[in-house]
């Protein structure tokens, strides 16, 4: 472990040392190391630190190093015992309403550079010094409207902050000041759409995801982050008569109406300049009468799109014609390594639907589909693509059909990990049921989510697995003291250690290899995934419980 240069008795005399630099599109191709540049950590989304100093051996000696609580809207913060002054509160929006999201939840990464932590939560973005937490600014956007779910964080690109509202406004700030550069609409709130997703930079290129849970189209738009100006659109299902895709639904109306939401980051293979995401699921969601019988492209999909055009490049469909609200809107993680006695370019996700993916990043093949627990009854077999194959029987019906996984899934937006020392893959699995009733039998009443009533049934465990992406198959299930998804998503590290929420108001590192605990400190519930970076040649693990961000150091 290395000496520690900076004491908390010099920040008192000389208040925060660090301001933000540059972030070049050399550094957002850099493997994870000191700092965290995007939502994921690095393009390949594999959330792996190669930092060392907290280990196996180590982590024992893991301490509190500070606490920050966050408070949203247009008021000052309250000051601490480290502040001077109060931090400046930049206020920007459309909005009509001074709205507060007081009782909300950090949800979404923190991206450190050089010495400052950018924390979001709907409507709000902060920086923040990474010695002391400290608040150095906070903007506050006055919003029209829109769902307040969440805010998986920011975007870094040059000397500026790029962060999505609510209420569907993609905003641009000085990462110095906070000081608003410009913001651009691209989602109406009055169509039902609201907006969730960090932005990822790539090159000259912002972009934006969306969700909604009515029966509206999805897309993906890519903005010029200097100017604001739109680059492209992509649209998850066809728009138009002769679109691709479009002879999986019945027609081009319930096409255009077809979800599909964007509102988890992708990754990014520099070598075939792709940009590889999920996609959400298909509207009407749980009644198919107006959708056909296709597999209702490309909702419920991996797809790979050329970053400087748009343009689709490959699909595949992780739940075929989706009949249960099983998006794949999960993050998808790009590996180099042998398959097979082959050395490929793979992708890999674990869906929501209960189901392990492995594809060719480059052509989209198909190489493995494996369930990763018995308890997942919504399939019968496999498509002759690889795909699971939807039962009939599992379908929501009026006497009610027992599902498993229940509808939101066996894993959802939390982000999954993988570490090259291992070559494991690390997610949640939660083995949930609920009866799924029809409640609308004509399909006209079944909009968006509606037409059904899913009642839980319970759960016999949730886990996290350290799955064999050779096999598909989990090489350990270490099983939670609570019944969700932990702790809002996991991190790995060449220290060989997995860091996690326990569902149960702990943080905890279990051991990369066979899971097993190594330390853990009860902070409460743990809302967004776990990280680390490296300032002062000293290593950082960070985390979130509701408002209040917590770092620890090693003692």
């Amino acid at each position: 472990m290395k000496l520690r240069i900076f004491s908390f008795t010099a920040a008192l005399l000389l208040g925060p040392l660090s301001h933000a630099q540059a972030v070049s599109h050399e550094d957002l191709m850099r493997p994870l190391k000191d700092s965290w540049l995007t939502y994921n950590g690095d393009y390949t989304s594999k959330r792996y630190s190669s930092l060392t100093d907290v280990n196996r051996k180590t982590v024992k000696n893991l301490g509190l190093a500070w606490i920050a609580k966050m408070v949203p809207g247009n008021e000052p913060a309250p000051l601490t015992g480290y502040s001077r002054v109060n931090a400046p509160v930049i206020v920007g929006g459309e909005g009509t309403e001074q709205r507060s999201t007081r009782g909300g939840s950090i949800k979404g990464t923190f991206l450190e550079n050089n010495g400052v932590l950018y924390v979001t939560m709907p409507d709000n973005v902060w920086a923040i010094d990474a010695r002391s937490g400290e608040v150095l600014w906070h903007y506050f956007w006055k919003t029209r409207g829109g769902t307040h779910i969440g805010n998986r964080g920011v975007g870094l690109w040059h000397d500026y902050v790029f962060f999505e509202t609510p209420d569907n406004y993609l905003v641009s700030l000085e990462a110095k000041t906070g000081k608003e550069r410009w913001h651009r609409k691209f989602a109406n709130v009055e169509g039902g759409y609201f907006s969730t997703p960090a932005p990822t930079i790539i090159k000259n290129h912002v972009l934006t995801g969306v969700g909604n849970d009515i029966d509206a189209p999805m897309f993906l738009k890519s903005y010029d982050p200097e100017t604001g100006d739109l680059q492209w659109t992509w649209y998850v299902t066809p728009q138009n008569p002769g679109d691709p895709g479009l002879d999986t639904w019945k027609n081009l109306d319930a096409a255009r109406h077809g979800g599909g939401g964007t509102w988890v980051a992708g990754a990014y293979d520099p070598e075939t300049n792709f940009y590889i995401l999920g996609t959400g699921n298909p509207t009407p969601s749980w009644q198919t009468g107006l959708r056909g019988d296709g597999d209702n492209l490309y909702t419920c999909s991996l797809v790979a799109l050329d970053v400087d055009t748009g343009k689709l490049k490959w699909n595949y469909s992780t739940s075929p014609h989706d009949t249960h609200d099983y998006d794949s809107a999960q993050v998808p993680v790009l590996v180099d390594g042998k398959f097979k006695g082959r050395q490929r370019k793979l992708v890999m996700t674990a869906s929501r639907n209960g189901y392990f993916f492995v594809l060719d990043r480059v052509t989209g093949e198909h190489l493995l589909t494996s369930k990763l627990s018995d308890a997942t009854n919504w399939a019968e077999g496999y498509t002759e693509k690889g795909g699971p194959k939807t039962n009939p029987a599992k379908d929501a019906s009026i006497g009610g059909a027992l599902i498993s996984p229940a509808s939101g899934g066996t894993v959802n937006w939390q982000p999954p990990a993988f570490s090259p020392q291992t070559g494991l893959f690390y997610q949640y699995h939660v083995d949930s049921y609920s009866m799924a009733y029809l409640t609308d039998p004509d399909p006209r009443g079944a909009m968006g989510l509606g037409g059904k009533e899913e009642v839980a049934m319970g759960t016999t465990g949730s886990y996290v697995l350290g799955i064999d992406y050779k096999t598909g198959q989990p090489r350990w299930r270490r099983k939670l003291y609570g019944t969700g998804f932990g702790g809002g998503g996991l991190l790995a590290t060449a220290g060989g250690l997995v860091f996690t929420g326990d569902g149960s108001g702990s943080l905890v590192a279990f051991d990369a290899a066979n899971g097993n605990p190594l330390w853990s400190t009860r902070i409460g519930s743990v809302s967004n995934a776990p990280q680390t970076f490296e300032l002062d040649g000293h290593q950082y693990v960070i985390s979130a419980v509701g408002d209040t961000v917590y770092a620890f150091e090693l003692k």
